[in-house]
């Protein structure tokens, strides 16, 4: 089940997943996080947090609108390839809707270039590099 969840509950799967336990979690607040129009959902299996997305209010390039950027999405390991992701972006893209949300984008690792699209992203950027993390696309999806 998708659920809101705090800034605070997506700490430990982020670190876990994103930055292979290596940081401390206050290492992995991400700019943004704090942000009031900011928000984070979960994907619960009974009462185990096992998939993670925040959003935060940004805009992309010379997109024009009211944008998201999708940052830190993440599923523990033994949950992947279940579909939890795509429903985290599904839940947010009706959320999203309903707040007059234009588009969201995203920073997304080469590897998961191909879920993105699956998802409805498109890439608009040329491969480029975020250091000690790896090759990512800039990826965009309309809503609105």
């Amino acid at each position: 089940m998708v659920k809101f969840i705090s800034k605070d509950d997506i700490l430990p799967i982020r670190n876990e997943i994103l930055r292979e336990g290596k940081l401390t979690l206050e290492q992995c607040r991400f700019d943004g996080d704090e942000n009031p129009k900011s928000f984070h959902l979960g994907y619960f299996d009974g009462e185990e947090l096992v998939s993670i997305a925040s959003f935060h209010p940004q805009s992309y390039g010379e997109y024009q609108g009211e944008a998201y950027q999708l940052r830190g999405m993440a599923t523990l390991k033994n949950h992947q390839g279940k579909g939890l992701g795509t429903q985290l972006i599904n839940f947010a893209i009706v959320y999203m809707r309903g707040q007059k949300v234009n588009y969201v984008w995203c920073n997304a690792r080469k590897v998961a270039a191909n879920f993105y699209s699956n998802v409805g992203f498109e890439i608009v950027s040329k491969e480029f590099d975020i250091p000690g993390i790896g090759p990512h696309y800039a990826m965009y999806l309309k809503i609105q």
